[in-house]
């Protein structure tokens, strides 16, 4: 057999000899003819495909094996605490060393410690036949008002249960309630309150069973309801009249562009074939004897845009943020409440404004954070978003610059009435004018109906 080159001087320098190469042509694309200069390796050549192969079915069946050791295992890790689990590592370490160095004192203990263990199983086997139901007197109320709801448990089963607790998630606290002794078909009813000190969306429950051991090693749980929302609405004032006055024409505002039909009367104009026999005017066609014909301007129908800046950067704490976000929610519940178009901005996006429930529920979630667009930002938002807008409302904190508040102004178009509204907690209510744009100082929410009554003066 002969040896190749390559073969032979790697043994002469006295090292393995090298993988051997094939000195070929890799085929060119298309012409099957092979191209001088590229070395292969014969491992590569066998082993890549295999390997590959091999890896692509290892990684899914990896997942699965462990996804299905997960569910096996989850009865026996969701039931032993942490506690539990610190007792179980001593007692295999104790046994260990018992065992390894001859300790009869760690023997003992780790023998102790599975008697423990043991024990604690008896407390948590059986099972419980409890009927529950999470009643919530109103799933929405606002900050400040009382929220009450009921846990009602009975015995579904034919035999007499034994004392045990329950379990009820509310936020991020745990409400613990007492079940006493319970004979087949009897009834027992615990009553809470949520403080509503904050706006929120709470999660209430699910009412849960649990059977722990006195060490509270073992700990079992059972899920018997659903959760359910809690949403603390923002504080809101009633705004009486046309929402306090700041658009006045319930038609709407007038415009300069003329219309063959609307409500706001312009002018008379010769008949053109085509027009609407029902705006004739009779009388003055008796007297001219010509037929002439009512020209009406064009009416933009009251569309009213808020624009809410969530900007924490802006304001001067939390009280304020609120306060913005009550101001907001107040104004928005007026125009409902006329039947006026609605929309609700904040630099997150759009807010559900079609009716007042689904309003207050967007008002609940907005989260205020520092972010990189600002009360100028916004209001060039709104105007792109909402170009028939007939008022625009800016709610902003009281970091907002009077240069700030100009360019904001300067964003929307002309022809549109705006209103800027500073909220600083505590502060005197007051009105101003920078330009065209109406400034209203606020510190207190009964104030917003008084400052609004100021602005349409």
């Amino acid at each position: 057999m002969t040896t190749s080159t390559t073969e032979k001087r790697s043994r002469s320098r006295g090292g393995a000899p090298s993988a051997p190469t094939l000195r070929g042509t890799p085929t060119s694309r298309g012409t099957g003819q092979p191209r001088p200069g590229t070395p292969t390796r014969v491992r590569d050549l066998l082993l890549t495909r295999p390997a590959r192969a091999a890896g692509s079915l290892l990684g899914p069946l990896t997942a699965r094996i462990s996804a299905g050791a997960r569910r096996i295992l989850a009865p026996v890790t969701d039931v032993v605490s942490p506690l539990g689990w610190f007792l179980l590592a001593v007692v295999v370490v104790l046994g260990t060393l018992g065992l390894a160095f001859g300790w009869d004192e760690a023997r003992i203990a780790a023998v102790l410690g599975i008697l423990l263990l043991a024990l604690s199983v008896a407390f948590i086997l059986g099972r419980s036949a409890y009927a529950v139901e999470l009643d919530l007197a109103r799933t929405r109320v606002a900050v400040g008002d009382r929220a009450i709801g009921g846990v009602t448990v009975s015995n579904a089963s034919d035999r007499t249960l034994l004392p045990a607790s329950l379990e009820l998630p509310v936020g991020s606290a745990t409400a613990l309630f007492h079940l006493p002794r319970l004979r087949p078909d009897q009834q027992h009813e615990d009553l809470f309150s949520i403080p509503t000190q904050r706006r929120a969306v709470i999660v209430v429950g699910p009412v849960r069973s649990v059977r722990q051991d006195p060490l509270g090693l073992l700990r079992r749980q059972m899920t018997w309801t659903d959760p359910t929302d809690l949403y603390v609405h923002p504080q809101t004032t009633p705004l009486v009249g046309s929402a306090a006055g700041f658009i006045k024409d319930l038609e709407g505002l007038p415009t300069k562009e003329l219309s063959s039909a609307d409500v706001s009367f312009h002018a008379l104009r010769d008949y053109v074939p085509g027009d609407d026999r029902r705006h004739i005017h009779w009388k003055t066609t008796a007297r001219t004897n010509t037929l002439m014909v009512r020209q009406f301007e064009e009416t933009r129908r009251s569309h009213l845009a808020v624009a809410l800046s969530t900007n924490t950067a802006e304001y001067d704490g939390e009280p304020g943020f609120e306060l913005a976000v009550s101001v907001a929610s107040s104004i928005g519940l007026q125009a409902i409440r006329e039947q006026r178009n609605l929309s609700v901005l904040t630099q997150a996006g759009p807010l559900r404004s079609d009716t007042g429930r689904n309003l207050l529920d967007s008002a609940t979630r907005i989260e205020g954070r520092v972010l990189r667009a600002t009360a100028v930002d916004l209001a060039r938002t709104t105007a792109d978003a909402v170009p028939n807008a007939s008022v625009v409302f800016l709610i902003v904190g009281a970091s907002v610059t009077p240069s700030q508040l100009r360019s904001s102004a300067a964003s929307i178009p002309p022809g549109i009435r705006c209103l800027a509204v500073r909220c600083i907690d505590g502060a005197q209510a007051s009105r101003a004018s920078i330009g065209d744009l109406t400034v209203l100082t606020l510190g207190n929410l009964g104030d917003l109906a008084l400052v609004l009554r100021k602005a349409a003066a």
